[in-house]
């Protein structure tokens, strides 16, 4: 059994509804089951929801109800075009009528209380997806297949961190495998909302942006299915950004660890997080394009390296590096410590750390939205220390980028970064910090922000990633340019 999921772009219009409804149904004609499906929201809505929670939290009454209209227009049009029973078109409408008082409702109280809470952002902005799934679910009847559209707050339970909750993995795979097998043994199609969830008490929760990847995954391991494919809008996952290096090719094959570092580290194509409930079972995950679906995809699986020593190259932007820096420093146990403390108060997550051997200084990457907070908690935190001049600044610098280096083949080949830095200096690209893990999977570097883009054009080129070579370090002696 396969679980199916598809992206806003994928369900941006009635016709792409349609074509995910075709697509679904070839997929129970080819593999004789039926298969899982799961939605996002139509593309762009759930910006629009939260920009509609806000505008009520501010005051603003007149840009919700403008909303209200415009989404109501944009999800008729959709059922038009691809719901072609007209009484299950009217019936449709009722309902989505009846969501878009309910979002109403709720920005109306919004307002009133002049307050939006996690939580009550939460409730918006899972909207999208009640829409879009009810959309497909009945696009799929007009074409002849039994389908229901089941809530993800029925079997997707979660803590209680609204805007980023948590499954409750052991909860959550009891109520899929009480829910949907029933449907699935009947020849239904379970249309699932994604992104969305439910505490123990039934609040509604997101599992954070982008996250139906997840959803997807989730109800894989639970089930279990035999492969998961996330549809998006590009043929797979690629060597890297395409609007960078137009000879960016896809590739074919990916292991689940290159992936979650290609993920984290900027790829757009896969949430973060969403590979991880497939690796313990071993199910194999595809990327495909809902555009162009004969296209064979991205296969992602346990052991998917193929000899290629460097798979992808991305990069997170918009990033601040804040250095701790002081003679003091050195040989005092706990300040690394007490520096991350500082930064886990702040509410920030760190993307990269680097610390000189002399332990002189800790050097460590935020969001730079996040950057001021980070620096008053550290120097809050280390208050004394700058007093007595044992540490001299905290000190943020801003524009830079990460840009990461992935692949497998990478481990126990000497040379990689001596190529990665040639590549750079040969463009007059500093390096403002270096981090590898031990794993050696991920060859971290900092850049201006300036720079990135030659950066990974540079590196792209160095290793023959279009070709798909990635060749092997050239060495005059045995031991010559080992990292």
């Amino acid at each position: 059994m396969i679980v199916m999921k598809f992206g806003g772009t994928s369900v941006g219009t009635g016709e792409r509804i349609a074509n995910v409804a075709r697509l679904a149904a070839r997929t129970a004609q080819e593999t004789g089951e039926t298969p899982v499906v799961v939605v996002s929201a139509m593309s762009g809505v759930t910006d629009s929801l939260r920009h509609a929670a806000r505008s009520a939290a501010s005051g603003d009454r007149r840009t919700f109800l403008l909303i209200r209209d415009e989404l109501q227009q944009r999800h008729e049009q959709a059922i038009s075009d691809c719901v072609h029973d007209v009484e299950h078109a009217r019936g449709l409408r009722a309902e989505v009528a009846a969501l878009l008082q309910d979002f109403e409702h709720l920005c109306a109280s919004i307002n009133t209380l002049g307050e939006l809470t996690a939580r009550g952002l939460d409730a918006v902005s899972g909207l999208g997806e009640r829409l879009s799934a009810r959309i497909v679910a009945a696009a799929l009847r007009s074409q002849g297949y039994n389908s229901q559209m089941v809530e993800a707050t029925r079997i997707i339970v979660t803590n209680n961190n609204f805007g980023s909750a948590a499954p409750i993995l052991e909860e959550t795979s009891k109520r899929v495998r009480d829910t949907l097998p029933p449907l699935l043994e009947k020849g239904t199609i379970p249309v699932v909302t994604g992104f969305i969830g439910a505490t123990i008490d039934g609040a509604t929760t997101t599992l954070g942006r982008g996250s139906s990847d997840l959803t997807a995954t989730i109800l894989g391991r639970a089930l279990p299915a035999s492969e998961v494919w996330i549809w998006t809008d590009v043929d797979g996952v690629m060597t890297a950004d395409p609007r960078i290096v137009p000879e960016a090719r896809t590739l074919a094959q990916v292991t689940y660890s290159e992936v979650a570092e290609l993920s984290f580290f900027g790829a757009k194509v896969l949430h973060p997080l969403a590979i991880q409930p497939l690796v313990e079972p071993a199910i194999p995950l595809r990327v495909k394009n809902s555009l162009n679906p004969d296209h064979p995809g991205t296969l992602i699986s346990q052991n998917a390296a193929n000899g290629v020593l460097i798979k992808g190259i991305t990069a997170i932007r918009d990033l601040s590096i804040i250095t701790v820096q002081g003679h003091g420093m050195q040989g005092v146990p706990g300040i690394a410590g007490r520096v991350f403390t500082a930064v886990a108060h702040s509410g920030t997550s760190v993307l990269m750390i680097t610390q000189s051997s002399s332990e002189q200084n800790i050097c460590f990457l935020v969001h730079t939205l996040d950057a001021p907070a980070v620096v008053r908690q550290v120097e809050e935190e280390l208050a004394l220390e700058l007093l007595r001049g044992e540490i001299d600044a905290v000190v943020c610098q801003d524009e830079v980028a990460i840009v990461a280096i992935v692949g497998a083949g990478m481990r126990g080949q000497p040379g990689i970064a001596s190529q990665v830095f040639g590549a750079l200096a040969e463009q007059e690209i500093n390096i403002i910090s270096i981090a590898q893990g031990s794993s050696e999977y991920n060859l971290s570097l900092v850049l201006a922000h300036e720079d990135v883009n030659a950066g990974v054009r540079a590196i792209h080129q160095q290793f023959s990633l279009a070709n798909g070579r990635s060749s092997k370090p050239v060495r005059k002696e045995a031991r010559d340019g080992a990292d």
